[in-house]
């Protein structure tokens, strides 16, 4: 027959870390791979005017931008007569291709969109300051060819006298 000791006292085992530093560096991946970063870099160079009474868009998320501004190097593509460049995404668009670009920008945008977020999308131009309204008129009549009607225009917040 076995011998039961009872003045031994029992060690409670030792918690193995060994798998949690897999376990931070498989959540900081998850984390990585979820979060939404910047989508576009900007091709254009952007000095947006200023504005006096200025409203901040709530849901970012029902926002596209057009950049509409010279373009930073010589291998964008620009509209006639090669001063300003129109970015869509991460592109330059070329302006024989400006009607078909913006229709596909615009499809692009409202296809992941429920009915109700699709009436909410709004399209917002961030257009340099420098740039004449004609180039601007030809992106909003695409906009309204292609049942885009909310616009908005990007600015910055104008720095009162008594603030500086």
């Amino acid at each position: 027959m076995a011998r039961f000791r009872k003045d031994e006292k029992k060690e409670v085992p030792e918690i193995n870390t060994g798998s949690m530093s897999d376990i931070i560096f498989m959540f900081l991946f998850f984390f990585m791979v979820i979060t939404n970063m910047r989508e576009t870099n900007i091709k254009v160079l952007l000095k947006v005017p200023t504005a006096s009474e200025i409203q901040k868009l709530e849901k970012k998320s029902l926002v596209a931008t057009i950049y509409i501004g010279a373009p930073i190097s010589n291998k964008e593509n620009t509209l006639p007569p090669g001063k300003i460049s129109v970015q869509l995404d991460d592109q330059t668009i070329k302006p024989e291709d400006l009607e078909n670009s913006v229709k596909e920008f615009i499809i692009a945008r409202k296809a992941p969109l429920d009915e109700n977020d699709k009436n909410k999308l709004t399209f917002s131009l961030k257009v340099d300051k420098d740039v004449q309204m004609r180039y601007v008129n030809i992106i909003k009549q695409e906009l309204r060819n292609n049942s885009a009607l909310k616009i908005n225009y990007a600015t910055g917040k104008k720095v009162s006298q008594e603030n500086q």
